[in-house]
């Protein structure tokens, strides 16, 4: 198994690359699998019924949902744990704090060990083309495999606001800086966005 990027020659509109032509990696197109698909997959690998199956999962939705509304952090088995959490402003007095402080709400997905190494270890193929969508040249990428941590230990604040997120009722103040549905060039410029960079997990850190 691998995974497939492709690098294609684009023409970069901002940045100190702006009006130059630079290789961009981004996924290739994965195809969405649907529930029923995954639900026979699993029920095929269990030897247990497609009912039985679609029963245990619906199952399993309603209680980590009602549990992580809750607070909680809940297990996912196999894959790792899943929670919310809040981005908020933060604010200088105690009389200042509202419910208008909170700014959007997320999922806060953190992988098993297991899962890390697994995808750690496999292998990413790169397909090259250029400007004109013409096949290059392919390669296998020979980085270290290194996967970035949710729970790291970078923390921070961006423009003024803090994530608060709730993890078994407590705040958790680590988080990671990490762009998504983007990709990254060759000399670590950043071409995507919507990446997110936790902060103190207070509304007492100051704007």
């Amino acid at each position: 198994m691998a995974l497939k990027v492709k690098a294609k020659e684009k023409l970069i509109k901002v940045g100190k690359y702006a009006d130059t032509f630079r290789f961009v990696l981004s996924p290739e197109l994965y195809i969405a699998l649907t529930q029923n698909k995954v639900i026979a997959e699993a029920a095929l690998r269990s030897g247990v019924s497609k009912g039985v199956m679609q029963a245990c999962w619906d199952a399993a939705g309603e209680v980590i949902k009602a549990w992580a509304t809750e607070g909680h952090s809940v297990a996912l088995p196999g894959l790792g744990t899943m929670r919310f959490g809040l981005r908020a402003k933060s604010v200088a007095t105690v009389d200042e704090v509202k419910s208008n402080l909170i700014t959007s709400r997320k999922i806060i997905f953190t992988p098993a060990t297991d899962l890390k190494d697994e995808l750690a270890n496999t292998a990413v193929q790169i397909t090259c083309y250029d400007r004109n969508g013409n096949l290059l040249k392919r390669v296998t990428s020979a980085d270290e495999g290194k996967v970035e941590d949710p729970e790291g230990d970078d923390t921070g604040e961006t423009d003024g606001k803090t994530d608060n997120e709730g993890s078994g009722g407590s705040q958790s103040s680590s988080g990671s800086n990490t762009p998504s549905g983007g990709s990254t060039t060759g000399d670590g410029d950043d071409q995507g966005g919507g990446g997110s960079n936790p902060g103190t997990g207070g509304f007492d850190s100051g704007e």
